[in-house]
This record gives structure tokens, sequence and C-alpha cells, in this order.
């Protein structure tokens, strides 16, 4: 399998990039595309059609190809893989059937592939991504290989969109189904933040709504590991969309799980009336959680040396890389993400195209398939 990254902000640039990359012959079968609200989805799409390339296609909250991080752009990896080893299912979800819906794309995708394994893209913010994967998991088991991420909107907070050839959802589900027994696929889910001070226990929580850790409201907590005194509703109202942005990615939640490495759980809306947090994920009571300290230098080293360390043990060589990062990961990191893509491109200096998006999907280090947030989703392909 041969794999290309372009890029472009206009249909006629992707297009005239595509030319470009097809005179040598080469003959994309598939496209992964990550692109703006601000693109003209359609035109792209029409481009792609009419060349007989499937698509994959999410929007997104900024793209990259390769180690170039753009904003109000489109990214894409073309690949030139065997049309017998992939197919790609796209389903709507209707009347908030999270579970049905992905149970849909699972039975279809075994009447195609007797091991499949999935890159997915999932739209809006209704959507109760636990539910879907469980879906997958509870046809296939929980040792399927899943991976993915939920669409942006250029941090507009309106409405975001899954997209294959011909369709287009802003409350949908898009699926890349590999065949395993032709394609390998591996992939490592890391964050990087440090956790602080002991295990606490979640003592109320509804769905990814908590009140209180160790019987003291979440948000005193929060206030107290941060050494964030100041941190009350009259001191924001300037810029208070920002600040709390930067207190969801500096301040996040760690639960832990039963099994494997805790995945992280911003609060991203405070109610400053009883002190509770919404989280980016459902935060069950009775859990344990710690507190996390702001990121440093030592998020992007972990993220780098976990995927060398997936290179040595499991792949050693890649055709094609896909990055599912978290569009907080930029809002915390600032400058020192474009650092972070470069490193992690430079493990395989394989073709690579991600996107930052809204939760990520992914097996946590030595842990079951989970909603990740603030987190760095590495996906690495590779034809036997």
């Amino acid at each position: 399998m041969k794999a290309k990254s372009i890029k472009g902000k206009t249909p006629e640039e992707i297009k005239s990039a595509l030319v470009e990359n097809e005179s040598d012959g080469f003959n994309p079968t598939l496209a992964i595309v990550f692109l703006s609200i601000s693109q003209d989805r359609d035109a792209i799409c029409k481009i792609l059609d009419k060349e007989g390339i499937s698509i994959f296609g999410a929007t997104s909250n900024g793209e990259f190809i390769n180690d170039e991080i753009e904003k109000n752009s489109t990214a894409i990896i073309l690949l030139d893989i065997n049309p017998e080893y992939f197919t790609i299912l796209f389903e709507e979800f209707q009347d908030r059937n999270f579970g049905q819906g992905a149970q849909s794309v699972v039975k279809r995708s075994l009447e195609k592939f007797a091991k499949p394994a999935f890159l997915i893209a999932g739209s809006d913010f209704k959507t109760d991504v636990e539910e879907m994967i469980s879906g997958f998991e509870n046809v296939l088991g929980k040792d399927v290989n899943l991976f993915g991420g939920m669409a942006g909107d250029d941090y507009t907070f309106t409405e975001q969109f899954v997209f294959t050839n011909g369709k287009s959802s802003s409350h949908g589900l898009v699926a890349l189904v590999l065949d395993e027994n032709k394609i390998i696929i591996k992939g490592k889910a890391t964050h990087g933040w440090k956790a602080a001070g002991t295990p606490k226990t979640v003592t109320k929580s509804e769905g990814n709504h908590v009140f209180t850790v160790d019987g003291v409201s979440v948000l005193e907590q929060t206030r107290k590991y941060g050494g964030l005194e100041e941190l009350k509703e009259e001191n924001l109202q300037s810029g208070s969309q920002e600040q709390l942005g930067l207190i969801a990615t500096n301040f996040p939640l760690q639960l832990l799980r039963e099994k494997g490495a805790p995945v992280m759980r911003p609060g991203l809306l405070i109610d400053w009336e009883d002190g509770s947090f919404y989280c980016g994920g459902k935060v069950p009571q009775g859990s344990k959680v710690r507190f996390s300290l702001p990121p440093d230098f030592d998020v992007i080293e972990k993220v780098v040396n976990g995927l060398k360390d997936l290179k040595e043990k499991e792949m050693p060589d890649a055709d094609a890389v896909i990055l599912f990062s978290c569009a907080g990961r930029i809002l915390s990191l600032g400058p020192l993400m474009s650092k972070e893509i470069e490193g992690i491109y430079n493990v395989w200096n394989a073709p690579m195209a991600g996107f930052f998006c809204n939760g990520e999907i992914a097996r946590a280090t030595d842990g079951n398939n989970d909603l990740q947030n603030l987190t760095a989703c590495c996906v690495v392909l590779k034809e036997k």
C-alpha cells in the first residue's frame, strides 16, 4: 500500500495536488479527509468521487499533514489500497440510538470481512460516545480494533459533520472498515498529563455531571489542587470562555479504570451555584479519580516516547499514519503543539494526516476501548 498526503485551502488547490500526485502512476482508491467547516465540502467530495476514490471524512478544529499544522484548510491522506481490503459504511443516528447504529455498522461489516477493524468518526455533541463504543463491543467483543475521533467545527461548537461519497450528516457515524487479514492496524492513545494527589472517590455524579469528590464540590477540589483561589464566577466575566477552556485543559480529572491507564475527563462547563462540572465523558458515581497538574514539555515527550515504544515492539514499519488529537491539546500546549506533531511524524516518517477533534476513541494503554479527552490517538496502517 502506498500513501501520499495532500492539503489545500480551495477545491482548486486540492484538485491540483491530486493531479500532481497521480502523475507518476499513483492510483489512490481511498481518501481520508479532514477539513474545516469553512471549506467547500461538497466540491472537494465531487473531485474525489469523480476519480473513483472512496471517502472517509470529518470536519475538524484544525488539520495537519505530516509535520505541518493548518487551519481553515483541507488535509487528505490518499491510499492506493486494494478495494477488496476495505469498505466504508455510513449510519445516521435515529432517536439517539447510538448503540444500535454502531451495531448496524458492525453487522454489515461482518458480511464482508471475517475480522474487521474500524476507523470511525462521529458528529453531534449529543452523541453518547460510550454507548456507541459498546455497540461495537457487544457484537465483536472488547478486543475489537477501534480507533477514531468526534468531528469538530473550528471551535464554534455548533454543528459538526461526517461524510462519505454522496452522504453527509451532522448526527451520524462514518466507518472505514479494514480487513485485518490483509491490513495490520495498531494504535496508541497517550495524554501525558501528570496526576496530583492520591486517588479520590466521586461521591455524587449523574452521567457526565460531577457534583462532589470525597464529599467536597469538584470545583472546590480543583481550586485546591490547581492553586486557583481566584477561580470565581465574578472573576471570569471578561474572556470567560477562554479562561474556562484553559481550566478544562490544564486541570482535568483523570478517571481511573479497573484495567489500564486512566482516561481524561476535563470539566467543560461549571455550575457556579453548586460547584459541579459537566465533563467530557461519563464519570460514574463511586469511581476513583485523580486531579491533574498543568502540562509541561514532558507531555510531548511521553506521547512521542509511547509511539517509539509501539514502533519498537509492534509496528516497526508503516505505510500510513492517522492522528486523532484532542482540540484541547492545542489550546493547552499552544506553540508546542507543532513540536508534538513533528515528533509523532518523525517516529515512522510515513505519510500522515490528522485533525483536532472533540473526543478521541481508542484503547487506553493496557486497557479497553474508551472515550478519551485531551489525548493523542495515533493509528498506524501497514499492508501485509
